[in-house]
């Protein structure tokens, strides 16, 4: 086997290894429990178990890790710092050891900082706001010294919101939502929200691990549609045969209700349904710009929202 996908039970995971299968790839995934089925069993905390996984590897996509993006509740904040941090330092120093050429390391937009409503770069300065955004800064950055240390081909890969069939994110929830009749119809405050398509995403990391101008690159990875939170509920519509929605609910519901579940979370101490956070995801904006991996490597996403929409929805 000449590549490790950690990971392989998540969403980009599964679908990278299922993608190289198809095509006779020499692979082998990475999951926590069970092994079996073409994978090893492998934690991000356990070192002996990541120098096994590595054993004659030449390239790793690192798609392990833990995702939960909203503010801590409990003990999510040392979860992000052991394994988005600290598990990624784990792999890095197993690959080094197993003499790995190639890791490609899936992060996220979070690890910028917030840039309100303008379209954002590799380059916005800031620090993150949230627990993951910090250890997936902190992350990105021991992978570029890793690279330089080891003389290994390593490349972060920023991720905007991703979704597609199989997906378990918020647009995926979303779409389940409006189609019961259960999403509140949003007004439109001309916000954007970045995303890209699974399918775009597998594209971008195969790019970088074989294009020797990535090396100790960071790029986001960003579909080229950035719709409101409006258009989003209208084009989940669309995508699903129902009417158009005439109406939408007012600003002021929608912040005294967020208002009322922030509130509701410090008086139990456990998250709510629908929140500040959850308001600001659906109002504010979450923009950001391809241009670097488009003019550096030719990268170009190919599936449009509303193609990717039916995909997601389909199964």
């Amino acid at each position: 086997m000449s590549i490790l996908v950690t990971g392989a039970s998540g969403f980009v995971g599964s679908r990278l290894l299922r993608t190289f299968r198809s095509e006779k790839v020499a692979c082998i995934g990475m999951i926590r429990r069970r092994g079996g089925n073409g994978c090893v069993v492998g934690d991000l905390e356990d070192v002996a178990s990541l120098r096994q996984a590595c054993s004659g590897i030449k390239t790793v996509f690192h798609c392990a890790g833990y995702a939960h993006a909203f503010a801590a509740f409990g003990d999510d904040a040392g979860l992000h710092w052991r394994v988005n941090y600290e598990g990624t330092r784990n792999l890095l120093l197993a690959a080094a050891e197993a003499g790995v050429k190639r890791l490609i390391f899936l992060s996220s937009v979070k690890a910028m900082a917030d840039a309100g409503d303008i379209c954002a770069n590799e380059d916005f300065p800031g620090e993150p706001e949230t627990d993951y955004g910090l250890a997936k800064r902190a992350a990105e950055e021991i992978v570029l010294e890793a690279g330089n240390r080891h003389h290994m081909h390593v490349v972060n890969l920023r991720l905007t919101m991703v979704y597609g069939a199989g997906g378990r994110g918020n647009l995926e929830r979303m779409g389940r939502l409006v189609r019961s009749g259960l999403f509140p119809p949003l007004p439109e405050t001309g916000n954007h929200r970045s995303l890209v398509h699974i399918d775009d995403v597998i594209s971008a990391m195969r790019l970088v691990a074989n294009d020797e101008r990535a090396a100790g690159r960071t790029y986001i990875v960003a579909g080229h549609e950035s719709p409101s939170g409006r258009a989003l509920f209208d084009a989940l519509r669309t995508a699903q045969g129902l009417p158009p929605c005439r109406w939408s609910l007012p600003v002021a519901i929608l912040r005294g209700a967020a208002h009322l579940g922030s509130g509701l979370e410090v008086l139990f101490k456990r998250r709510f349904p629908f929140d500040g956070e959850v308001l600001k995801r659906l109002l504010d904006s979450a923009w950001y710009s391809a241009e670097r991996i488009e003019r550096d490597l030719g990268w170009q996403p190919r599936v449009p929202l509303s193609t990717g929409l039916i995909e997601m929805l389909e199964k």
